[in-house]
């Protein structure tokens, strides 16, 4: 008796706390990407003259507004880049890259750099970290980016300290996923 109110009650949970029938499905087909989030995600456009030319930085969020959220903003990004400064088959770009972004990442919030560790997505190359910033009253920003081509990706979410470890973040990285883009 006792297991099977034991799988009712983990049927109940994964089914009000895990279930995707409340998250919405976005799809950019000139970004190449699927994801779902927890709310309705709006696209802004923003364009830096940089070293390389102006660069087009594509940003998808979604901004949590409801009372005690796990996550405060929920982001996808993407750049292109031109020929020759980044490419995902060249390792040694790519790591330099990687360095400099997660460096300027981290000093754009005035900062901690927590954590970093290599993490490919697909086979191509990516990195993983954790910023932490605003001391203890704070927040964290947890990032998973990865080069394809000339492409440069980036999946975001942002929380307080206190909500550090929760599942949604999980959630919205594993819910990226590459399509075909107009540009193939």
């Amino acid at each position: 008796m006792s297991k099977i109110i034991l799988g009712l009650f983990i049927t109940f949970l994964s089914a009000t706390h895990f279930s995707n029938e409340d998250w919405l499905v976005y799809k950019s087909h000139e970004g190449g990407f699927i994801i779902e989030s927890p709310g309705k995600i709006k696209e802004v456009i923003n364009r830096a003259n940089t070293s390389l030319g102006e660069l087009e930085y594509h940003i998808f969020i979604y901004r949590d507004n409801s009372k005690d959220p796990d996550n405060l903003a929920y982001m996808v990004s993407y750049c292109d880049y031109p020929d020759g400064s980044i490419h995902s088959d060249s390792t040694e770009l790519a790591q330099d890259f990687f360095e400099a972004t997660i460096d300027q990442a981290v000093e754009s919030v005035n900062g901690k750099l927590a954590y970093s560790s290599e993490s490919k997505y697909r086979g191509y190359p990516g990195m993983i970290w954790r910023t932490d910033y605003g001391g203890d009253d704070g927040g964290i920003i947890r990032t998973k980016a990865f080069i394809k081509g000339q492409r440069y990706y980036s999946i975001q979410t942002v929380c307080s300290k206190d909500k550090s470890m929760n599942l949604s973040s999980d959630k919205f990285f594993n819910a990226f996923n590459l399509i075909s883009s107009k540009e193939e």
